[in-house]
């Protein structure tokens, strides 16, 4: 099985890269301009430069059986840019659906698609599933869910696979963002006001990831499906942070204080949206690749909380 990748160099791909590896493949990777290092030595690539609607992908899908595309301009970047969405939408969309009609130009089986779960929502008072109505809430998420219906529309009624993988936040060593905040608070041993919070998350090791990715890739079942992905654990902020405090050998002292005062206190720092990612839900069920592909995680969020926090390996 040829396989072509893209976004290697991302904290998923650089996973996925190693996982294909250690499964006996060797990946095509269409790269923006040439890599060095150990990860990709002996890796065939292809430079496709920037990619967007006008990308020449016919060199770097020749022989492919499988793409898998997890190049795409992340939601951390700021929104507050005026070209923003424009860039958003040339990365995430029209170089997606360009390399959709690429694929099926040179006849390649499946292409698996990396969205996320923000194309669902930014909440939950019960877990997302696949079946559920897409409402994405930022200029990220409906890029994602643009991306997908793209992807249909040039599937349909050909010979294309679709695969489509929303997974929610994705954690492991490197970790960057709102996860690595809340690695810092645990790590301080500070006195921290979370203990009155009872709201549930849902998480995915990268390592867990990659490999239902690579069940997607090459399960028969997976053709023309979307997943949920996640490690099946859903917990509290606090019990989150108990976990990594744990992991670091370090007491996890947490104090009450009662939820509406988060609210007060983003709002008078000016940042009254971000208080939902501290104290709200966002739980996915995953039930429907353990079911249809016989797929588990190999790892617990224990594990893969104590590989992150101290860069052990498993």
């Amino acid at each position: 099985m040829k396989i072509l990748l893209t976004g290697a160099t991302g904290f998923i791909g650089q996973r996925f890269l190693k996982a294909l590896l250690a499964s006996g493949y060797q990946p095509r990777l269409a790269v923006r301009r040439p890599l060095t290092g150990d990860l990709v030595a002996g890796t065939e690539q292809v430079v496709v430069g920037d990619i967007g609607p006008d990308t020449d992908w016919q060199k770097a899908l020749a022989g492919v059986d499988v793409v898998v595309h997890l190049a795409a301009l992340a939601h951390v970047v700021s929104g507050k840019d005026p070209s923003f969405a424009g860039r958003v939408r040339k990365v995430n969309v029209d170089a997606v659906r360009s390399l959709a009609q690429a694929a099926l130009a040179s006849k390649v089986r499946r292409l698996v698609y990396v969205s996320s779960v923000k194309v669902n929502g930014e909440q939950t008072t019960q877990s997302f599933t696949e079946q559920d109505a897409p409402d994405p809430q930022d200029i990220y998420g409906t890029s994602k869910r643009d991306a997908e219906e793209a992807l249909r529309t040039v599937a349909s009624g050909t010979s294309l696979e679709i695969v489509i993988v929303r997974p929610p936040l994705v954690y492991g060593p490197g970790v960057k963002a709102n996860f690595r905040g809340l690695l810092r608070l645990a790590a301080s041993g500070w006195p921290l006001p979370l203990a009155g919070l009872h709201n549930k998350r849902s998480f995915v090791y990268v390592d867990n990831l990659a490999s239902a990715m690579l069940e997607c890739m090459r399960h028969p079942r997976a053709a023309g499906e979307v997943f949920l992905v996640s490690d099946g654990e859903d917990v509290s902020t606090p019990e989150l942070i108990r976990l990594m405090a744990r992991s670091l050998s370090r007491p996890a002292r947490l104090f009450y204080v009662p939820e509406w005062v988060f609210g007060l206190i983003f709002t008078l720092m000016g940042r009254a949206k971000d208080v939902q990612k501290l104290t709200g839900s966002l739980c996915v069920d995953s039930g429907k690749i353990r079911r249809l592909l016989g797929w588990t995680p190999p790892y617990t969020l224990e594990q893969g909380i104590r590989a992150t926090v101290t860069g052990e390996k498993i």
